[in-house]
């Protein structure tokens, strides 16, 4: 296990401190509306702009897909990095922030979007940031993500393999107490929170004719935070009366069995749902077995495993590609880990059973610049990866 010194602190001189800097009000969460006691029981930071734009796909997308697609923003959740990472670390930067915590860690892989998300915003909450990570398959999206992760001043250790993390986690928090790990892609029942908001936001949406109850929401499923979310918050969107039947959630595995095994993320779904039951009462007590009958969940855009690209992914990449600029922001470029894996999926099923809406998990944002020193102090094993030479030892 190797680690990087941390650089200097850039949050200064970049020019990201200011007004962007400030948290939101609560009334812009969703499910903080529908169970406004939960502020008194749930520690919440409101760092995202909510809610997120809804809006038609391009027509090249629906064309084809065959069918209609309605694309969810999550891109646009904030001007520093958006994405769906921000809900989960809305609950999880939150309480670490009560409990006194110093650090908080995330934990994943080289290329982790939840790793840049949480380091670009635990500052806002006066928390340091590392990140404890593992290799994956070299592509140049997860490469600028870790130099921009570098770039942030994070504390980075490189793990020699994902069987590791475990260990590495259970000693970190002996050794050093006052720091918070969450696990990769913040996946726990308080962390899924977030997405249950995001499911109910969407609700609202429907609910003001923004867009139409879609069929089936298509999200990625790698650490299964976010699909086990939403599958909780259309269950309980429907107990709550916003409409008759949820939509399916069809979660694209990213990370292979038994990570993305369906029962686990219906489990997922019902303990977040527990977290609800003291605010909101039996209306949130939804049985597992009755989440997963809401859940598909679809392996066939795994490719050879996390990371590995596909022909699939690539063609969807390339028809998202050239619709972008019918988007206002345009759309931004889908990354072969995630969302261009999840965009086949769409293509593929959105004619079958419409509308389809794609939840855009990646950040459009433009990321830190490059600070080439801190990129050079990462650990031998990541510049290697990055493609670099030996650099600081």
């Amino acid at each position: 296990m190797a680690t990087a010194p941390p650089p200097r602190d850039r949050a200064e001189a970049d020019g990201r401190r200011g007004a962007d800097a400030g948290l939101g009000e609560s009334t812009s969460v969703a499910l903080l509306r529908v169970a406004p006691a939960l502020t008194h029981a749930v520690p919440w930071a409101v760092l995202g702009r909510w809610p997120t734009p809804i809006e038609p796909a391009a027509a090249a997308v629906s064309a084809a897909a065959g069918g209609e697609v309605w694309i969810k923003r999550e891109d646009l959740a904030h001007p520093w990095y958006g994405g769906n990472k921000l809900r989960t670390l809305e609950l999880l930067l939150a309480a670490a922030h009560a409990d006194g915590a110093r650090r908080i860690w995330s934990t994943g892989g080289y290329g982790s979007n939840h790793a840049l998300a949480t380091a670009i915003h635990a500052p806002r909450l006066g928390l340091e940031a590392g990140a404890m990570l593992f290799p994956q398959p070299a592509e140049p999206a997860a490469q600028r993500n870790l130099r921009a992760l570098a770039s942030t001043g994070a504390t980075v250790v490189a793990m020699a393999s994902p069987l590791r993390l475990p260990w590495v986690m259970r000693r970190h928090r002996r050794q050093h107490p006052d720091d918070r790990v969450m696990p990769p892609g913040g996946a726990s029942p308080r962390g899924a929170l977030g997405a249950v908001s995001a499911m109910l936001e969407l609700a609202d949406q429907v609910a003001a004719g923004l867009c139409p109850r879609p069929r089936q929401v298509v999200v990625p499923a790698g650490s299964t935070t976010t699909a086990a979310g939403l599958l909780a918050g259309a269950a309980l969107a429907a107990r709550l009366g916003a409409w008759p039947h949820p939509p399916l959630v069809r979660a694209v595995a990213i990370s292979p069995w038994p990570i993305t095994e369906a029962w686990r993320i219906a489990r997922l779904a019902a303990a977040a749902l527990a977290e609800l039951v003291g605010p909101l009462g039996p209306v949130a007590a939804i049985p597992t077995s009755a989440l997963r009958r809401g859940l598909v969940v679809d392996h066939g855009y795994l490719g050879a495993g996390y990371g590995h690209p596909t022909g699939a992914a690539a063609w969807a990449r390339a028809v998202f590609a050239r619709a972008a600029g019918a988007h206002q922001p345009p759309l931004p470029e889908l990354d072969p880990v995630y969302t261009a894996k999840t965009a086949a999926c769409v293509l593929d099923v959105a004619g079958h059973a419409g509308p389809t809406l794609f939840w855009l998990t990646r950040s459009s944002a433009r990321l830190p610049p490059d600070d080439e020193a801190a990129i050079a102090r990462l650990p031998a094993p990541m510049r290697t990866w990055l493609g670099l030479g030996a650099g600081v030892t």
